[in-house]
């Protein structure tokens, strides 16, 4: 073949060729540029390649289940104050301990806002005393779920059926949606969206982000039929008194499509992170006896006080105080994820500038196992948290300050409700006591965490 023509035929590609590499070229320029022209005094860290940053590293850790030790290796080398990094397409200050919490948290709106990957928007609303009215229903659906799924059973998986029972009471809470085949038509879509929360926002087929941006959109457009149709409801019949969370924000005066956000928001904190307290509650309680035995005792107290049939009511749920503090240590061995905010201005922590833009991360993985905070932090001690507990902005589960979980006291509310109905019924023991974690972001039993029951 004659060598021009081999050249002519190969011409396009070597074009296709160079425009990357020179492309490649000015991006890495730019970023690099970006990365040492805003400010000379950053705080120490890397920020990995260029876009991905050490995004795939941080995954990595999450698969392995170390998150803990990709935030703690990197506070010991730069800074046990802050440090950054570049995290899911951003710049990013990880900040550490209770003084990096308290900073965080008490700048709401004055230095930093809540932000969260573009998957998702996260929630802020939730009233406390509204729930009240609702724990005879949490009770009922937890008696419905074991009843269904649990009772007919020998051995189930915990995890699964944990985030079947809450989406289900989420459906229930937050829209009025009882029917099974409704719960498991919006259940599907939400998981995949839950799945790629903390993921690299690479919107391309195949990824975890292109699926979470795609069931997002299907989500919302549902989502927004029937907050629409509830609209038209509320208007016809002039309701004065809401009977769900959707009637409440209506109420409100908030729009369709931000109560759709917000709604979407809780689903997938309801999808993730109560599910998996649940999950690991129930593991614990399998591997300290003698915490199960009080734990039972303080419930069947509980019991004994209510009449044939009776419901659960908000006063029950405060006698469970041994109970909550064995949910709080599972909580801070086995912790959901952190949370993002957004400087909104430059600020200036420890000696360093966190440019205006820039997103900052807090984590319980710098505390929840800090001898300072929890002496012997590998021993599961409930009453770490009987009388005043742990040190201000040291355990944060829910975050704090005006930005709160906005869904703390109705994930104490479920919590407590399932495991009282859950220990009057069973005893249980798993099948797998070595059964391996990782976490995606929060901690997860790789096999569901299955366990064999035995009846009470």
């Amino acid at each position: 073949m004659d060598v021009d023509v081999v050249i002519d035929s190969l011409m396009p590609y070597l074009v296709h060729l160079v425009v990357l590499y020179v492309s490649v070229c000015v991006i890495h320029f730019i970023y690099k540029y970006k990365s040492t022209a805003v400010t000379s005094n950053l705080p120490p860290g890397r920020k990995g390649l260029p876009y991905i940053g050490e995004t795939l590293d941080y995954m990595l850790a999450l698969r392995r289940g170390t998150p803990d030790k990709f935030i703690t290796d990197r506070a010991t080398k730069y800074s046990p104050h802050v440090f950054r990094t570049s995290l899911f397409g951003e710049d990013m200050a990880i900040f550490c301990g209770p003084a990096g919490n308290k900073f965080l948290f008490s700048g709401e709106n004055k230095y930093v806002t809540s932000w969260w990957p573009r998957s998702v928007n996260k929630p802020s609303l939730l009233k406390p005393e509204s729930l009240q009215h609702y724990v005879p229903v949490m009770d009922i659906m937890a008696k419905e779920h074991l009843h269904k799924h649990w009772l007919p059973y020998n051995q189930v998986q915990v995890l699964p059926l944990s985030k079947k029972y809450t989406f289900a009471l989420a459906c229930r809470f937050f829209m009025s949606v009882q029917d099974p085949d409704v719960v498991e038509k919006f259940a599907k879509p939400f998981a995949l969206v839950s799945a790629g929360l903390i993921s690299l926002p690479i919107d391309f087929p195949g990824t975890a982000f292109y699926r979470a941006v795609k069931a997002g959109r299907s989500i919302r457009k549902e989502l927004l039929a029937l907050i629409t149709k509830k609209k038209k409801e509320l208007l016809e019949k002039g309701k004065t008194v809401a009977s769900d969370l959707v009637d409440n924000m209506l109420m409100d005066g908030m729009s369709v499509v931000e109560i759709g956000n917000k709604i979407l928001g809780l689903f997938v904190a309801s999808h993730k992170s109560t599910s998996t307290v649940i999950t690991f509650t129930v593991s614990y309680l399998t591997d300290y006896p003698d915490v199960y035995n009080r734990v039972l005792e303080e419930q069947m107290e509980v019991l004994r006080s209510k009449g044939p049939g009776e419901p659960l009511k908000w006063e029950d749920i405060q006698k469970m105080k041994y109970t909550w503090c064995v949910v709080c240590e599972v909580m801070r061995l086995a912790p959901p994820f952190g949370g993002f905010r957004e400087a909104i201005t430059d600020l200036t922590y420890a000696g360093y500038t966190i440019p205006k833009g820039w997103k900052a991360f807090w984590t319980p993985h710098l505390t929840n196992k800090n001898p300072d905070y929890f002496p012997n932090p590998e021993k599961f001690d409930p009453s770490r948290f009987e009388g005043n507990g742990p040190p201000p902005y040291a355990f944060v589960p829910f975050g704090g300050g005006p930005r709160m979980c906005p869904g703390k006291e109705y994930a104490r509310l479920e919590i407590l409700t399932f495991i009282h109905n859950l220990v009057t019924k069973f005893k249980w023991e798993k099948l797998n006591p070595n059964e391996k974690i990782s976490y995606n972001p929060s901690p997860i039993p790789e096999e569901g965490l299955p366990i064999k029951l035995h009846a009470t």
